[in-house]
């Protein structure tokens, strides 16, 4: 492992080799043992796929490599469910237990206290969920980690998440950069760690947009039902008027669900593009090139893909979403080889049980 790799000018750094024809051989008798084995199979099915994504997947001239194993995620789980779900609904059922035996107050603190320690735990979740996935990937036989268990963290994304709500939802632009910025900041690869500055005034636009959005819509629903009773009364009188009504409405329900997607889509695209644009690591600088339209067509397909399979084409979405972001995933900058050597953090033994628990994306 001598010399530099310049990436400028080079085309891609990333490149996925993966085709859906051979992720199916994967996928599907993946997706009969879950079914056969009532769900236990997963953790195992998920680790197969991943080593099938990570193997297609190209960095610069070296194919990425998976190392975890489905006896990990396995573990992970079963240490949540040992650790957090049991007391979790011992406490729930005791809450309820109080308020039926004329202990209101009691019972409401100790559900305040339940569901606090499940808001703590989603923070913990993500930061560890990213830490075990990259101390799980190598390239050249290094691989990323964290020295920081994600306890601190799991508090930063409690205050900095109800930061961002009190002021109407005003701050969850600075909410989600924040803990973006925190986060990735804690991570490293090889000897290298990853540094995020990430400014929430580059998304705010577009989150202001997002926000101000229904209460147009309210509006602008008011105006067009009047609009179409009014049409419909010149056309058919009194049963012109409410048929006319009915149609504003639905157009408005419709605009509503759809515009505000497509709206909130625009925010995230928007953002991604912010977040990594704004991450580094050593020399490298990173960029994502989705656009709203990339995302909006990646959802569609998304969905017509599991609602014409009859749910069966939910095995094919990690294959699709793993392609996206390899896809828009670009790099620049110089890698010096001789600089790098592995990574000294500590190994967790187990997998993403937290993350399994509450089934949330480890980015």
């Amino acid at each position: 492992m001598h010399g530099s790799q310049e990436m400028d000018g080079a085309g891609s750094a990333f490149v996925f080799e993966g085709n859906w024809r051979d992720f199916a051989k994967i996928a599907l008798p993946n997706l009969l043992l879950t079914i056969v084995t009532l769900g236990i199979y997963r953790f195992w099915a998920t680790a197969r796929e991943r080593r099938y994504l990570w193997s297609r997947t190209r960095f610069v001239d070296e194919h990425l490599e998976w190392a975890g194993t489905g006896m990990e995620l396995f573990i992970g789980f079963v240490m949540v469910f040992v650790l957090f779900g049991i007391p979790y609904f011992g406490l729930s059922f005791v809450a309820q237990a109080l308020v039926a035996r004329g202990y209101e107050l009691l019972g409401i603190a100790l559900s305040a206290f339940a569901a606090l320690a499940i808001f703590y735990l989603l923070g913990v979740a993500r930061f560890r969920a990213l830490r075990y996935r990259l101390s799980r990937t190598r390239w050249r036989g290094i691989r990323g980690g964290s020295d920081t268990a994600g306890f601190l963290f799991g508090l930063s994304y409690m205050w900095k998440t109800a930061v961002g709500w009190i002021p109407a939802g005003l701050l969850l632009p600075w909410s989600m950069t924040s803990l973006w910025n925190e986060r990735w900041s804690k991570m490293s690869f090889g000897p290298y760690a990853f540094e995020a500055d990430a400014e929430a005034g580059n998304v705010f636009a577009r989150y202001l947009l997002f926000y101000l959005t229904p209460f147009v819509l309210f509006a602008g629903g008011i105006i067009m039902a009047g609009m179409g009773m009014l049409a419909g009364y010149g056309v058919g009188g009194e049963e012109g008027r409410a048929l006319g009504g009915l149609i504003g409405i639905i157009a408005l329900v419709l605009f509503f669900y759809f515009g505000l997607g497509l709206i909130a889509v625009a925010f995230f695209a928007k953002f991604y593009r912010e977040v990594v644009g704004a991450t580094r690591w050593r020399n490298l600088h990173f960029t994502f090139t989705a656009s709203t339209l990339d995302w909006v067509k990646l959802l569609v397909v998304d969905a017509l893909l599991v609602v014409f399979t009859f749910g069966i084409g939910l095995v094919f979405l990690s294959y699709r979403h793993w392609k996206f972001f390899m896809t828009h995933l670009e790099a620049s900058g110089e890698i010096l080889l001789d600089e790098l050597t592995q990574s000294q953090t500590r190994t967790a033994k187990h997998g993403e049980g937290l993350l399994d628990a509450f089934d949330m994306g480890a980015i």
